[in-house]
């Protein structure tokens, strides 16, 4: 960080990129060196017999690549040097790796042009002058295709870090008409390089009523969130690095601060307790029971998905053979010959195929698959949302921008994610086809209407429900996992009335949303000023992390001045809710470790790895929130007691949750694994075990 800069434009690597790739190049290099010189004192009393001109040829290239393998050895040693100096935004000590690299590159035509004449002596036979000895030969023909296949990954190489706008040309490209920052005539041209690359890396998306809007829509994200920084994808590894280490040291001096205070946010054990003043329809039991649901909804995948080795034996039961030869019940649509989603939404949910009273399974963008099912123990019409399961759900979560949303009882002027709503409005047109609903809940006019979802299901399940309230009052949502990114404050408060959301541990959906991951991006960038650390010592202690854990003393020892990486929320101007703190107005107030590298014009002005405007620069107009009422559950951590008579309570903790307790990505070790659908499963199966143990209940799970 900065991007390297070679013949005359920028490419998408540093000048400190370079030390693990050289490492293992001088390692191919020693054992190409060692064959090369075999082979040459084996060859050079044989050349002296062939013919003169062969034999001047064929000691030429061996002279010669010995000399150039040497040679090439020797920049190598200077280039992993030279790339090891300093910390990731110390680029003055790396001057020397740019004219290195040129020369290393321009070696690479002798070595072509030596590699051309081997082909054409070991396998072509132009040149006669060959030894009788097949090691020998077979080294040397091995050796010239090691040759071709490192300049193949050379070229593959220079490919993967070619810049499309890395010209000089688009330094500064602007239009004299910007009416902002997302007008830049940059930000065009990125939007229009990924939308070229979506075409061509998911053709098959082409086709969707709406794959061209969600190509435009991510391009542009995507174009918005790193433009106006100078970061490579190496640069924003190490910083999720070091921002794990900076997120740790912060909450363990927030616990102190806690424990101190005797403050902060109460998680409790006691289920009773927990829910002494929720709705008698929000409950640890319900959830669980409509869970399965919502894990219906994905089909025979999560049937194989959880049941690795036996998912299959389970299916086939519950399949019908041959279907395509038979007449398909019209409630089912987009299934294939043997109906095996149905066949996993009745093995998963548990009911009678007469219970699936309608499924698709279309997946388009915006077109999500679902299940209206009859739940007769519970007295229930569930309607299951699937959560992403393919790259059309993908597209999905990511057209993220707010959008205007209305529906009955919802507050004036409120937002919601743009995908989502898309998607409500599919449902409902797919819903509204011959008043299928309406018949559906004429024929059970007892039954509740109940709608579950996971992840993006949960935040589609929320927003229909807003739609459908007006005509169920009484209808209720259990969502699990709803992504942050949903709806505006109020909005989101609203639907607290009827939305139940559970949340585990550290599961990254929950908190991801355009805010967030703007705001990571300027912590990511704050964080690697911070760090004293050469990025190859980063790499190295994150595979060190990732297998043991951050260890106490790399809290500490990481950053230039540790008293500085103490962080206040809400302090930092960069990561504030707009409007934006100015310089001016907050001259009087305590400089966090977030202002003071704002105030370091180092950073923003020598290096060029952060734009002046990239605190101004917000892609969301309108901050999202998760939708329901939350409920958050996390693994309780033993005592000392506990630990040493190996023994405990309860493993999970919960308390009621805010949306803006949301509002922050961290980078923790089970960010994914807290998110899917069988953790959150177990963890509810696991709580519920435990309250069966603890009041002495001898009531089986099945009855639970």
């Amino acid at each position: 960080m900065p991007a390297l800069r070679l013949f005359g434009r920028k490419w998408l690597a540093a000048s400190d990129d370079l030390v693990f790739p050289c490492l293992f190049e001088i390692v191919f290099r020693i054992v190409w060196l060692g064959l090369i010189s075999c082979v040459t004192s084996t060859y050079w009393s044989v050349t002296a017999e062939c013919d003169e001109q062969a034999g001047l040829a064929v000691r030429i290239y061996l002279a010669g690549t010995l000399v150039l393998i040497s040679v090439n050895m020797v920049l190598l040693v200077l280039l992993v040097n030279r790339s090891a100096q300093g910390c990731i935004t110390e680029v003055q000590k790396r001057t020397l790796v740019a004219p290195l690299l040129v020369v290393k590159i321009l070696l690479i035509l002798p070595e072509t042009g030596l590699n051309v004449f081997g082909t054409m002596w070991a396998f072509c036979g132009t040149i006669e002058c060959k030894s009788e000895d097949k090691i020998s030969q077979t080294v040397i023909e091995a050796i010239v295709l090691f040759n071709w296949v490192v300049f193949a990954l050379i070229i593959f190489g220079l490919a993967i870090v070619f810049d499309p706008l890395g010209s000089a040309k688009y330094k500064n490209g602007r239009d004299s008409n910007d009416n902002g920052p997302t007008e830049s005539a940059i930000h065009r041209k990125v939007s229009k390089l990924w939308f070229r690359r979506f075409r061509w890396a998911f053709c098959c998306l082409r086709k969707d009523e709406f794959g061209h809007e969600a190509f435009t829509q991510v391009a542009s994200l995507l174009s918005a969130l790193f433009r106006g920084t100078d970061l490579v994808p190496s640069d924003i590894m190490a910083g999720c690095v070091l921002l794990r280490v900076r997120q740790k040291r912060e909450t363990r001096e927030m616990r102190r601060i806690r424990m101190l205070n005797d403050d902060g946010p109460r998680y409790s054990t006691d289920i009773t307790r927990v829910f002494a003043t929720s709705p008698a329809w929000m409950t640890i039991k319900n959830a669980r029971h409509f869970l399965r649901f919502a894990l219906a909804a994905y089909g025979w995948p999560m049937v194989c998905y959880m049941h690795c080795c036996t998912g299959p034996y389970r299916l086939i039961p519950k399949m019908t053979c041959c279907a395509c030869f038979r007449r398909k019940p019209q409630i089912i649509i987009d299934d294939n010959c043997c109906l095996c989603h149905v066949s996993g939404v009745r093995y998963t949910s548990r009911i009678r195929s007469e219970d699936v009273l309608h499924a698709s399974f279309k997946n388009h963008v915006f077109e999500l698959p679902f299940c209206v099912l009859a739940d007769h123990s519970t007295k229930s019409i569930v309607i299951s949302i699937r959560g992403s399961l393919s790259m059309r759900d993908v597209f999905t979560d990511l057209v993220a921008n707010a959008e205007r949303f209305e529906a009955p009882g919802m507050p004036p002027e409120s937002s919601a994610h743009r995908g989502m709503v898309a998607g409500v409005d599919c449902m409902l047109k797919r819903l509204r086809e011959g008043n299928m609903l309406e018949r559906i809940c004429n024929m059970y006019p007892e039954y509740t209407l109940v709608l579950t979802g996971h992840s993006l299901g949960a935040g589609v399940a929320i927003l229909l429900a807003a739609k459908l309230r007006s005509r169920f009052p009484d209808l209720r949502v259990y969502a699990f996992a709803t992504p942050a990114g949903l709806l505006s404050r109020e909005a989101a408060r609203y639907t607290e009335g009827y939305a139940f959301t559970i949340g585990v541990g550290d599961d990254f959906v929950m908190r991801l949303g355009v805010d967030s991951i703007e705001n990571l991006r300027t912590s990511v960038i704050e964080t690697i000023r911070a760090c004293k650390l050469p990025k190859w010592r980063i790499m190295l202690n994150g595979f060190g992390y990732a297998l043991f854990g951050v260890p106490s003393r790399d809290l500490e020892t990481t950053w230039h001045d540790v008293t500085e990486i103490t962080k206040k929320a809400g302090q930092s101007p960069l990561l504030n809710e707009r409007p934006i703190q100015t310089v001016t107005a907050a001259v009087n107030a305590p400089l966090s470790f977030d202002f003071m590298l704002f105030l370091n014009g180092r950073l923003f002005q020598e290096n060029g790895v952060l734009s002046s405007e990239i605190s101004k620069r917000r892609f969301a107009k309108t901050r999202l929130f998760t939708g329901g009422r939350i409920l958050h559950i996390v693994r309780r951590k033993k005592t000392e007691l506990e630990k040493k008579t190996n023994t405990g309570g309860p493993t999970f903790e919960m308390r009621w949750a805010t949306a803006e307790d949301f509002m922050e990505l961290k980078v923790m070790p089970r960010m994914l694994l807290d998110h899917l659908p069988d953790n959150v499963f177990r963890t509810l199966t696991r709580i519920l075990e435990e309250q069966k143990t603890h009041n002495g209940s001898m009531l089986s799970l099945q009855e639970i």
